[in-house]
């Protein structure tokens, strides 16, 4: 890549100016633990639920109905914190709104350790929820904003291998503690961020934004090291900025001007693509799936969480080095490929075949969905979310999004049981077509983000 304008220069200097701001450094890696740790968060407020179940119906004495109003209210948090997302986020900063889901996040685990009655329980559970609808979308962004084009996509995708970590850790602990000492252990990781929030930089982008030029390149220089030459990546950034300044817009009824269109199309589609092929029906009846085919739950729950955290770990290595697109369409495919084995599979029980048979397919169907899910729509959606849309209207745009991944969340979490019941190979059958159509719209629609700078992707995007 030559210098801007295509400026001949000193062939040494060039290539230190391309090089050492794109290389790891202490506080890069620093600022990117940090902030997923709300990551973290947020794989543990989405399992607690399951190995809490028991414990806390005993001792409260809840009924089922009771208990299923305690699960929900994650997801009616999470829509919430998805309303006002972008707004706080550009209101107060990347590291500001990360502060709220922790103070969010240790008030609702909290009262869910000092539950005595099933209000105290509710309400810890709709703050919890709160916070990490708002963590979806400001971690992800965050992690986008610091880091240089050619590592971008590894450090985003750490978002999705901490929250599986955060999922398989809670399964394990939660086998062995209480409900209270769980929801205690919760607390640890949102304390750990409060605190490591203040020895990590805001975004630079952020900062340009909202004019603290002197801030930004303060920013910056950490980010990139003290002997770092941060000259072009400042110059592109204010650059940007200015443009952006001169044709500024506020309000999410903007978001639906016809240059946002196509930004606006791949990132609500991949959201849609992505609750829709049914993320949560796998994740949170697993169990019930299992044991209606005749294989064994716990056998599948920790094959599930080892192959889903080996995905996670593939997917860091590989999504700087192949791209975002080929890992999406591999990710589809195999889900596309799960959802027809185990609608197969229900299929041949309709038809009183083999258990064996029935059982086999459901649980290779199942650790297929989970690898391959894990691997690219999973996680991928949210770093094309926090690449594609310009920063003057990335905050109600990244809340839109938002939403309706929530939305889509409760949908699937709330009328899996009925569909299931209804018609268990149809439902799977319809997941199965859900992803074969998310190939075709990833093919179509989707751009390559590898290594592009945020404001080359945003430009091309609008263009």
């Amino acid at each position: 890549m030559g210098t801007p304008g295509g400026e001949m220069g000193i062939p040494l200097l060039e290539e230190q100016e391309e090089v050492l701001p794109d290389r790891i450094t202490h506080m890069l890696v620093l600022s990117a633990f940090f902030a997923v740790c709300g990551s973290y968060v947020f794989g543990n407020a989405v399992s607690y639920s399951s190995p809490a179940e028991s414990g806390i119906m005993d001792e409260l004495s809840l009924s089922l109905a009771e208990y299923s109003v305690f699960g929900s209210l994650l997801t009616v948090g999470g829509l919430l914190g998805a309303l006002c997302s972008g707004k706080v986020a550009d209101l107060i900063g990347r590291r500001g709104a990360m502060w709220v889901t922790d103070v969010s996040g240790i008030i609702g685990w909290c009262a869910i350790f000092l539950s005595e009655s099933a209000w105290s329980l509710d309400l810890g559970r709709l703050l919890l929820g709160f916070g990490v609808g708002l963590a979806s979308y400001v971690v992800p962004v965050y992690v986008a904003e610091v880091t240089p084009k050619n590592l971008r996509g590894g450090f985003v995708s750490l978002c999705m291998l901490v929250i599986a970590g955060g999922m398989s850790m809670t399964y394990i602990i939660g086998s062995l503690v209480n409900w209270r000492l769980l929801a205690c252990l919760g607390i640890i990781p949102c304390l750990l961020q409060l605190g490591g929030l203040f020895l990590i930089p805001e975004s630079p982008r952020w900062l340009a934004k909202v004019g603290r030029e002197k801030d930004m390149k303060a920013a910056l220089q950490r980010l990139r090291g003290k002997n770092a030459d941060i000259s072009k990546e400042t110059s592109e950034i204010e650059g940007y900025i200015e443009t952006l300044q001169q044709v500024s817009e506020h309000g999410i009824f903007h978001i639906f001007q016809r240059k946002y269109a196509r930004a606006l199309t791949v990132g609500l589609g991949l959201m849609v693509f992505q609750q829709l092929g049914g993320l949560n029906a796998y994740g949170f009846y697993m169990s019930s799936i299992l044991e209606k085919a005749g294989a064994s739950s716990t056998a599948g729950s920790i094959t599930t969480a080892i192959v889903k955290l080996a995905a996670n770990i593939v997917a860091v290595f590989l999504m700087d080095k192949f791209g975002r697109r080929p890992l999406l369409l591999v990710s589809a495919c195999g889900a596309c490929l799960a959802g027809f084995l185990i609608g197969l599979s229900f299929l041949l029980q309709d038809y009183h075949q083999s258990t064996d048979v029935v059982s086999t397919l459901t649980f290779v169907g199942i650790v297929v969905f989970s690898g391959f899910f894990a691997m690219g729509l999973g996680g991928i959606p949210w770093i094309i979310m926090a690449e594609i849309f310009p920063m003057n209207v990335k905050g109600p745009a990244g809340s839109l999004v938002n939403l309706v991944s929530w939305s889509g969340s409760w949908l699937v979490a709330y009328t899996f049981n009925y569909f299931f019941e209804w018609s268990s190979a149809g439902v799977f059958f319809a997941f199965s077509g859900i992803c074969c159509s998310a190939v075709l719209f990833i093919a179509k629609m989707v751009p390559e983000t590898k290594g592009r700078t945020l404001e080359e992707i945003e430009a091309s995007m609008t263009s």
